[in-house]
């Protein structure tokens, strides 16, 4: 038998693979609901965002399924031909956390050392984003024309070939599927004002400026894809500002 190489998984790969084996060998029954992800978190030593996306990947495979406001559901077993391979897979917020330590740098140098014209590039990548979000039309072409005009005005194709690579690895599977439960006019409404304080910068010319507005949008995108995703955006908000309240004594309803 011929040695195979040991690669090293995922994190979120290896929590799917356990939670994949419990829903295979009927520990949790088709159609019963999983415990809600704090305690899946809790039970498996885990982080929230960690399980998140092995609960993404769960469900791109077709063995759960969300149901906003309700919970997440075992599903029938798929079709062998219904199932996608995701080994290749970075896990979406491990790729945000990459995004806002490289684009931090690159929102500094661009500031710092972007040409007229490149910073203006980088104002009609921006209003084309305005301009299709008030059309009803959805802005992620726009986004990724803006962070790639924004490399570009670094100088360095090096980052200008990682930048579009790192945001096109959210076009994948896991990462469309995480979208699809926070994606709405109010979220891009958010990421459009956020990305107004980018180019607020750019224009002033101020790279400490830029690189901090660059770093909170994408801890403002890691946060809002580690919210609870059976409960609508808005819900979450409330529900995230009532946990950071002091909690009163006695009984309650069990959070997810």
């Amino acid at each position: 038998m011929p040695i195979e190489a040991i690669e090293p998984q995922r994190l979120y790969r290896q929590i799917s693979d356990q939670l994949r084996k419990l829903i295979v060998d009927g520990e949790f029954a088709v159609g019963s609901r999983l415990p809600s992800e704090r305690d899946l978190a809790l039970q498996m030593g885990v982080s929230r965002p960690s399980l998140r996306e092995a609960l993404i990947a769960l469900e791109v495979e077709g063995h759960i399924e969300v149901r906003m406001g309700s919970g997440i559901y075992v599903c029938p077993p798929a079709a062998m031909e219904r199932r996608i391979d995701l080994s290749s897979e970075e896990g979406p917020l491990e790729l945000i956390r990459a995004r806002e330590m490289i684009e931090g740098e690159v929102a500094y140098a661009a500031a710092q050392q972007g040409s007229k014209q490149q910073i203006a590039a980088v104002e009609q990548a921006f209003a084309l984003m305005v301009a299709h979000a008030e059309a009803g039309i959805n802005p992620l072409e726009a986004d990724r024309l803006f962070h790639i005009r924004l490399a570009e005005a670094t100088g360095n194709s090096v980052l200008v070939g990682l930048v579009t690579q790192l945001f096109d690895a959210r076009l994948g599977p896991l990462f469309k599927r995480l979208h699809s439960h926070f994606d709405g006019t109010r979220v891009w409404q958010e990421a459009i004002e956020e990305h107004g304080l980018i180019m607020q910068a750019l224009r002033e010319r101020n790279p400490e400026a830029a690189r901090a507005a660059m770093r909170r949008h994408m801890d403002i995108a890691f946060t809002r894809y580690s919210a609870n995703l059976i409960r609508q955006y808005g819900d979450r908000q409330q529900q995230e500002a009532q946990e950071a309240r002091p909690r009163k004594r006695g009984g309650g309803k069990q959070e997810d």
